[in-house]
């Protein structure tokens, strides 16, 4: 009984110091999220009562022109964004990893763009990516290259967010594998320069297959990002132009249709529509993880 008693005044204690977070995560997470799975099957203009529809708003979307021009957008930024960013950090961080004088200063630097606003940088690259005044075509043109129109057209206005998202992650990505490469122990370098192993051979043999727990991990933060593209969408198109009317994405499609067209139930469905492609997408990550993923432990 006192052994009960004990226990039970144990978990009160840890209830109570655990009550004021779990009464947030109730209130603003696990509530919204029930909240919106509810709404998904309702039809709701924020004005008059919900009204239970079913599947209707599934329905409606798979028939949206709309939805699927979002989810090719979405699939073509990502089809770009993430072999980019995935390569070229990758070779910053080597680079970084390298003890040269002022290599500090030049990751401070490279990580400058991570902890600026999306607002600050939008803005700045849609004045880079103008036409008319910006630094993007005078450059091309100095090449003797036929500058696009950036932001005023749909096909190189995605080309104009890609670069961008690359340029502000770049720098958040490298530090992930620059951890990942500074935890690989030099011992294994010596022994293969001992053994007369050259830099590219010890990339591919050691740094490479090492490397892979920090490659998995990168690439599921990615493709997460990616399907959640926003900000750089939102505010880079030119107003009224064609890129503005046809750039769409998942989440664009979400707001809009919450926010200005008062679709809740329609925006909600979408949202776990996005849902289930990054679940679907994490959940075969995991599971090809170990044909090509090497913990050195093992």
């Amino acid at each position: 009984m006192m052994a009960w008693q004990t226990g039970w005044h144990k978990w009160k204690w840890v209830a109570f110091f655990l009550a004021p977070s779990l009464i947030g995560l109730s209130i603003f997470i696990v509530l919204p999220i029930l909240t919106s799975f509810t709404l998904a099957f309702q039809d709701w203009n924020l004005l008059s009562p919900p009204e239970w529809i079913g599947l209707a708003n599934f329905q409606e979307m798979f028939a949206d022109d709309a939805f699927w021009g979002a989810l090719r957008y979405t699939l073509q930024f990502i089809a770009f964004y993430i072999p980019t960013v995935f390569a070229l950090a990758l070779g910053l961080a080597v680079l970084l990893n390298q003890k040269l004088r002022g290599v500090l200063v030049v990751r401070t630097a490279t990580f400058l763009p991570v902890v600026a606003s999306w607002v600050v940088v939008s803005l700045i690259w849609k004045w880079i990516f103008n036409p008319q005044y910006g630094l993007i075509n005078p450059a091309l043109a100095a090449l003797g290259v036929q500058a696009p129109a950036w932001l005023f057209d749909p096909s190189s206005a995605l080309i104009a967010i890609v670069i961008t998202s690359v340029w502000k992650d770049l720098g958040y990505i490298a530090v992930m594998y620059l951890g990942g490469l500074q935890a690989i122990n030099d011992t294994l370098y010596e022994a293969a320069h001992i053994d007369g192993a050259n830099g590219r051979q010890q990339f591919f043999r050691i740094t490479l297959p090492l490397l892979t727990p920090t490659m998995f991990f990168v690439l599921i933060i990615l493709l997460i990002n990616s399907f959640q593209v926003f900000d750089q969408v939102w505010l880079m198109p030119m107003r009224d132009s064609a890129a503005d009317r046809q750039v769409e994405v998942l989440v664009t499609e979400v707001v809009k249709n919450a926010f200005s067209y008062n679709r809740m139930g329609y925006a909600s469905a979408m949202s776990w529509v996005l849902f289930a492609l990054i679940f679907l997408i994490t959940f075969v990550q995991l599971r090809l993880q170990k044909r090509w993923v090497y913990y050195e432990s093992e």
